[in-house]
């Protein structure tokens, strides 16, 4: 069994290193020409999928706006997951769950154990009741070999309320996370399966950032970050960034080949990251 660490870093070598939102949001299905119902959904979805999901290293479907369109929505989600891990993407699956004991076993179970309908590569999660309320979704993933992705330093403006603040050791919420993720990555080359969120519009930090697992980064293109500022933010951990964009790739759409252009000028934009 591979590690998603071991995974993701094979992906990222082969295909580059973005991850492709796919965010069905109400905006997009009308710019696209479809309804917003599940109809709609499944042909935006089922598209972006087939244009992205073999050539990029991952794709990040985004799990609010499939579930709210209910129970078929859900539906559209399992097979848009599926159907990405087919054709060799990483799935991250957005759902930033978190939840104490049984309740996040269940999420870890519905999303990391493969026997699941919803079984993707990897998940987001919240760490805000704290770091240890989270241990079943990393046991999950150690026992099948997938990831977890733990908020640390959001793009949203009111994430500093929270993530700045000072615990009883002295570092700052998101510096206990960090941490926390530093740790179950130790042992593990050449890229630990636990990584953090850390937005591309967050200006700057003096939390290291260098945790030996993969840095997911929101807040690219339509959000104002940039290659530039991802350099600049995460320095020599920015060889373990997975930039990534939605709308910026989504709005070529609904053409499959203009949508694979536009996430080949956003990976060519990144390759530089790796070295």
């Amino acid at each position: 069994m591979t590690t998603f660490g071991e995974r993701l870093a094979a992906a990222k070598r082969d295909r580059g290193p973005l991850c492709a939102g796919i965010d069905p949001h109400a905006s997009l299905l009308a710019s696209w020409g479809l309804t917003d119902d599940v109809t709609g959904l499944e042909r935006f979805a089922m598209t972006a999928v087939e244009a992205l999901a073999g050539t990029v290293a991952a794709v990040k479907p985004q799990s609010a706006f499939f579930e709210r369109h209910g129970s078929a929505g859900i539906a559209v989600l399992e097979r848009a997951v599926a159907a990405s891990r087919e054709l060799g993407a990483q799935v991250v699956l957005d759902v930033k769950r978190g939840d104490i004991g049984s309740t996040a076993q269940a999420y870890a179970d519905a999303y990391l154990d493969p026997s699941s309908p919803l079984a993707a590569d990897a998940i987001t999660a919240s760490p805000f009741l704290g770091t240890g309320s989270l241990d079943p979704m990393f046991r999950t993933a150690e026992k099948h070999g997938a990831g977890v992705f733990v908020l640390a330093l959001t793009s949203n403006p009111e994430g500093p309320q929270v993530q700045h603040a000072r615990t009883g050791s002295g570092r700052t919420v998101a510096g206990e996370v960090l941490a926390t993720l530093a740790g179950l990555n130790s042992a593990t080359a050449p890229l630990g399966s636990y990584g953090a969120v850390v937005g591309a519009t967050i200006g700057g930090t003096e939390e290291d950032l260098d945790i030996g697992g993969p840095l997911l980064v929101p807040g690219i293109g339509a959000q104002g970050g940039s290659v530039d500022d991802v350099r600049r933010i995460f320095g020599a951990a920015a060889r373990h960034v997975l930039p990534s964009i939605s709308r910026e790739v989504l709005g070529a759409g609904p053409s499959v080949a203009a949508l694979r252009d536009a996430a080949a000028r956003a990976n060519e934009s990144f390759a530089s990251l790796a070295g």
